[in-house]
């Protein structure tokens, strides 16, 4: 059993249909499934309802990562059977606050990783805020330098840049200088991978849902700012308006 992800070719999807491929307890697999699980690209999980074939709303209350499959953990599965016809709803507003945060991301981390070499040590998304580790041991200030990168990442925000996403063979993905920006960790085994591309600010590979142009992001706005270890330079940022 593999979990279509259909966030990864639109992440603007908010409804889908699905066929119930298993119940086990209070999780539910789906043939395929628009709704982002944890822990995969550091998000928190989107949440919403399932419709059964008798116009009965199942909710969604989380969504883990299983290998290649996606379990929903729903509040009544006892109203789902196995082969059953369901229309998934995304919780949206959740949903898009954490796809304005991801690009955010992205373009945060490309900054440290042009300016200073740094890599991501860790990382999570939620709605509200996001954090970011960093490995700045070789800056001085590093305080400065999230501030500077900050400045930095809302100049190429305001730019209204396209954000580009397609796939390419994992062989030839890998060639790209910045490729991967997480310290310790490829991306999965696959033989192709979806790159997440900004032009001219960064180019990753990313399997999650972002927003199709900078512009969409609003300002990035430091929360906190914690040293948490010689690798493990912490940012705590949300996005406004």
């Amino acid at each position: 059993m593999s979990t279509k992800l259909l966030y990864q070719q639109d992440s603007y999807l908010r409804e889908f249909d699905a066929i119930v491929q298993h119940i086990a307890g209070n999780k539910v697999y789906l043939d395929q499934t628009a709704f982002h699980p944890r822990p995969s690209g550091g998000l928190d999980s989107d949440r919403g309802y399932l419709v059964n074939e008798r116009g009965e709303k199942i909710f969604v209350t989380d969504v883990v990562e299983e290998g290649n499959d996606v379990a929903h953990i729903v509040d009544s599965p006892e109203k789902l059977a196995m082969g059953e016809k369901v229309h998934g709803v995304i919780d949206w507003e959740r949903r898009y606050r954490m796809m304005r945060l991801h690009t955010a991301a992205h373009i945060l981390s490309a900054i440290l990783y042009n300016d200073y070499n740094a890599l991501i040590t860790g990382g999570y998304i939620t709605p509200d805020v996001a954090r970011d580790d960093f490995d700045l041991s070789q800056v001085s200030d590093w305080r400065k330098a999230f501030q500077d990168a900050v400045a930095k990442a809302n100049e190429a925000i305001g730019k209204c840049l396209e954000v580009k996403i397609y796939w390419l063979p994992r062989e030839e993905a890998l060639k790209i200088p910045g490729i991967v920006k997480l310290s310790d960790r490829l991306p999965p085994d696959a033989e192709r991978l979806r790159i997440v591309e900004i032009p001219g600010i960064d180019i990753q590979a990313d399997g999650g849902p972002h927003v199709k142009n900078t512009c969409e992001i609003g300002t990035i706005k430091i929360v906190k700012l914690e040293n948490r270890g010689k690798r493990k330079k912490r940012i705590y940022y949300t996005v406004e308006p």
